[in-house]
Parts: structure tokens; sequence; C-alpha cells
């Protein structure tokens, strides 16, 4: 055998060693108490800043999404509740920005950390149900689902929810084993921080309480004072918001029932179906991924082929060994199914509005419940080809984004309304009323797909009035924006405009009245055109 032929036996041999002491290292770290946490959370942390530029990249053509204008413009006035929603996302955005500049990077930042956070509290939960090797595989697997990276650039409330929703399970895992007054107030409380995000986290609570009437060690926590206790914190902790509530005449009900109604049992049954596949499609990347991880070694198409078949023969087999807390894997997959099966089920019954984007918050556990049954064998090399995956996709990522935000844009310009520079129209709009009075643009009337937009990208961030809607967020009101003067603004690309122009003509009588339009320009691309009918009306005298 000659020379050469030896050496590159020999780097190969080097490098297999290399890969099976660096996959050695990673399990160790994984499965000690000491090392494990930091590893969940400087993995939490990478997977936030790499993601922060990676979004940072591929918005870069594009102006925030509507929702994060919107949560941050409820930051600026801190409520009991912001007429479409419960206060919670509101205050940390009002939080967030008081520390970050307002600017697009830092939308992206506040996503990606919500996200980070809501990794680690998944790996708490993981280790009530789990051994720690398992705990670290779910978390991964979580960072693979597109939820936590690509779909998950808007910060809003149902972001938020992927971090009160799993505080929620944790705090119920917790009260179920220890069945103590201390469990119950602490799951009392992670209850109603849920409901303070967004009240479509009942269907999680709900799906809560099921498991725990379900369960065969259910009279052991229904005798003990935990539930109680947690029911009677919760419904304290929600006074003042109930409070706000009733002085607002139940407006976030009106508007579910506004926007969210159908009177057609067909249109129903495509979005339900929508719902479900759009769902299932999002899961499959995380689960494929995983079980590619599970299975990849020399002939690993044949035991990606034998590992799924073994579940289904013996899926719920314990061994001593099986590193999985039976009793709380059964809480999972229980909360799991209905929150699963619930909701589009729900759907169909009532004739609800289901938006594909109620799913985001939903489905946090499946990796959790998949790594939980027992015959699944997660071996230490599957940490290291998860993690490799997940490195592998990131740094794709991270290199493609900027070449994937000119050719989205190029290809399809009107494709979205980031496009359409209201960024640009904000500093124009600012320095219009600036130069016209002196004084600080304090109030902008217009849709929330416009008004919002203002409140962020306006270096005097004005309050924003949006005419018509009984939900209003309560930041101001018709009489002050007629008090201080404010700055209407018509798209006139938009099916309301005849509304808007009627509006702003009522309201607006000695408005001046003017035409923008804006276009961006990216890489030499250019975004739509839109012309804005703005109508500038001065102070109260």
């Amino acid at each position: 055998m000659s020379t050469a032929s030896i050496l590159p036996a020999a780097l190969r041999a080097r490098r297999r060693l290399s890969i099976r002491r660096l996959a050695a290292w990673l399990a160790a770290c994984a499965s000690d108490p000491e090392a494990g946490p930091w590893l969940v959370i400087g993995f939490a942390a990478a997977h936030a800043v790499l993601w922060t530029f990676i979004l940072i990249n591929l918005k870069a053509a594009q102006d925030v999404h509507m929702d994060v204008a919107e949560a941050f413009a409820w930051g600026q006035k801190f409520q009991l509740g912001y007429g479409k929603h419960p206060p919670l996302a509101g205050w940390v955005a009002g939080l967030w920005f008081r520390f970050f500049p307002v600017a697009d990077w830092a939308t992206y930042a506040l996503a990606m950390t919500t996200l980070g956070c809501g990794l680690v509290i998944c790996w708490l939960i993981s280790l009530r149900v789990v051994d720690r090797r398992r705990a670290f595989f779910v978390v991964v697997m979580l960072a693979l689902y597109p939820i936590f990276n690509f779909k998950g650039f808007k910060y809003n409330p149902d972001l938020l929810q992927l971090v009160t929703l799993p505080l929620v399970v944790l705090a119920y895992l917790h009260a179920f084993e220890k069945r103590s007054v201390r469990a119950g107030l602490w799951l009392g409380l992670a209850g109603a921080l849920a409901l303070m995000t967004k009240y479509w986290v009942l269907t999680m609570i709900g799906a809560i309480g099921i498991a725990a009437l379900l369960h065969p060690d259910r009279w052991l926590f229904l005798r003990s004072p935990a539930p109680w206790v947690a029911i009677a914190t919760l419904v304290v902790a929600m006074l003042p918001h109930l409070w706000w509530l009733w002085q607002v005449d139940f407006v976030p009900l009106t508007y579910a029932g506004d926007v969210y109604g159908l009177s057609s049992r067909a249109q129903t049954a495509q979005l339900v179906l929508g719902y479900v596949v759009h769902n299932l499609a999002l899961l499959a990347a995380p689960v494929a991924l995983a079980a590619i991880a599970l299975a990849w070694r020399p002939g690993w198409w044949v035991t990606l082929v034998r590992q799924p078949l073994a579940l289904v023969m013996r899926p719920w087999s314990r061994g001593a060994n099986a590193g999985v807390n039976f009793s709380q894997a059964l809480n999972i997959w229980i909360i799991q199914i209905v929150v699963a099966i619930g909701p589009p089920l729900g759907g169909l019954i009532f004739m609800v509005y289901m938006k594909t984007d109620w799913g985001i918050s939903l489905f946090f556990l499946t990796p959790l419940a998949l790594v939980a049954i027992p015959s699944l064998r997660v071996q230490r090399m599957a940490l290291f080809h998860i993690a490799a995956i997940w490195l592998a996709i990131t740094l794709a990522a991270l290199a493609a984004s900027p070449y994937i935000a000119v050719r989205e844009m190029a290809a399809n310009p009107n494709g979205a309304s980031g496009y359409g520079a209201r960024s640009q129209l904000a500093h124009e709009l600012t320095q219009a009323w600036q130069t016209r009075f002196g004084t600080h643009w304090a109030v902008v009337a217009g849709t929330t797909e416009v008004g919002e937009p203002m409140t962020f990208y306006s270096p005097d961030h004005p309050a924003p009035f949006t005419p018509g809607e009984v939900w209003s967020s309560g930041l101001t009101s018709l009489e002050e924006a007629k008090r201080l003067g404010f700055i209407g603004i018509c798209d006139t690309s938009d099916g309301r405009l005849p509304a808007c122009e009627a509006w702003m003509a009522a309201n607006g009588k000695d408005a001046e009245q003017l035409a923008i339009t804006t276009q961006r320009f990216f890489h030499g691309h250019p975004g739509p055109a839109i012309t804005w009918k703005v109508y500038i009306v001065p102070p109260a005298k």
C-alpha cells in the first residue's frame, strides 16, 4: 500500500475521532447538571444573535411588519389593555425600546430574544419529562422549527405566547408534581401572565385542565390545594384587567366577533383546512431533520425506516433506563393532542375565522411529545448530528440572506406591504409638520396599516388614531387629535379609500391637503410607488 493511500485513510480516521470526541463533549455537557444550563443558555443566545442578523438581511428591503409597529405604539403608553388585546405585548415592547433604539434591527432582536427565552423555558419543561440528553435534543429541534427562525421575524402577541405559554406548562408540571400551595400560586400567576398576552391562550389553559382531569393521578392533584389556589390566584391577578374590560364595554370581544366571525360553513372549512395543512407543514421540518439526526450512521437510510416502525410497534414500552418520566409525559401528550385537535374542531363547529398564525403558539410541545416516547433511543451522536444540522442551516441562511432579499424584491415587489416605503413617508410628514408649526407631531389618523408605522418611524412617534374602529387602542382620542392637530393619511391603493376620504372631509375641514408619492429602491430594484392623500389639520387655537 502506497503512502498516498495511507494518508487519506489516516486523515479520515483522525476526523472521525475528532467528531466522536466533540460528540462526547457535547453529550457530557448536555447531561451535566452544572454545565447543562450554560450550554442551553449559550445555544439559545447564539440562535437569537445569528437569526437576528439573518432577519436584518432578509428584511433589509422592507419596513417592519404592521404588528411590530402596533406593539411599539402600544408601548408608548402603559395601559391595562389596548382595544384588540390585553396589554403584556405592549408593555414588553415599551420596556424594550426604553433601552434599545427605535430601529428595524431592534425589532428583530426583540423577536429573537423572545424566542431565545422560549427555548430555555422549553428546556426546563423537558427536564421534568425526559433526561438531560433528550431535553437538549428537544431544544435544538425547536430551533429548527420555522416558528423559531424564519417565521419568527415579527414580534406580536402571538410570538410572545412562546414565552408565556411554556411558563404555564412548566408551572402546571411543577404543580402536578408538588401539589403545594406555593406551586398553585405560581401556576395561577403564570396563567394570568399568559391571559395578559392574548385571550387565545385559553385554548392551552383548557388543554391543561383536560390533562389534569384525564391523568390517572388526577385525584392526587385535584385533592391538593394546588389547582384551587391556582384558580383563585389567576382570578385575583386578572381583576385589574377585568375592570378595564368592563370600563371599555368588553371591546376586545367585539373586535374578535367583528373580525373573526364567519357566515359560510364552506369558507370555515376551507380556512380550517388551510390552518391544519400550514401547521403540519411547519412541523415537518424539525421532525424530518430530527429523524435524520437520530438515524445518521452507516446504513442510516435503513435505520430511518426501522426507527418509526419500531415506535409504531412498541411506542410505550417502559424500560428502567428509558429516560422518561412517564407520568409527566402523559400530561404533555394530552395537552399537545388537545391543542392540536381542539382549535380546528372548534373553528368548524362555531364557524370561527381560523388564521394560520394562531398555530404559532400551540405546537411548541410537539418535539418533546415525540422525544418523550420511551422506546425512542437518543444516542450521544444524535446530539452532535442535530446540532450540526442546525449550525449548517443557520450559517447557510446567514450567507444567503442578502441575496434572498434582493431576489425576493426583484421577483415580487408588490407582494409585501413592507415594500411600500412607509418609513420614508413618516420622515417626510414629520418634517412637514415641524416646518409648519414648530412643534412635535402629536397624532396620526389612518388605518392600522398606515398609522402605526408612522408612530414607529417618525422621530416624534405620534399617537395613532384609527377612525371608525370601536376597538381603538385608547392611545389618543378624536377630541385630543382635534385639540393638538393631526395628520390624516389615506392610501390611494386601499379599497377603503372612499371611507377614509369621507372621514377626513368630516373631521379635517381646515386641513391642508397634499399628495405624496413614496417608493423604495433596493439594490437598484424598485418597490411599489404609492400615492398617499395627506390631510394636515392644525392645532386648535
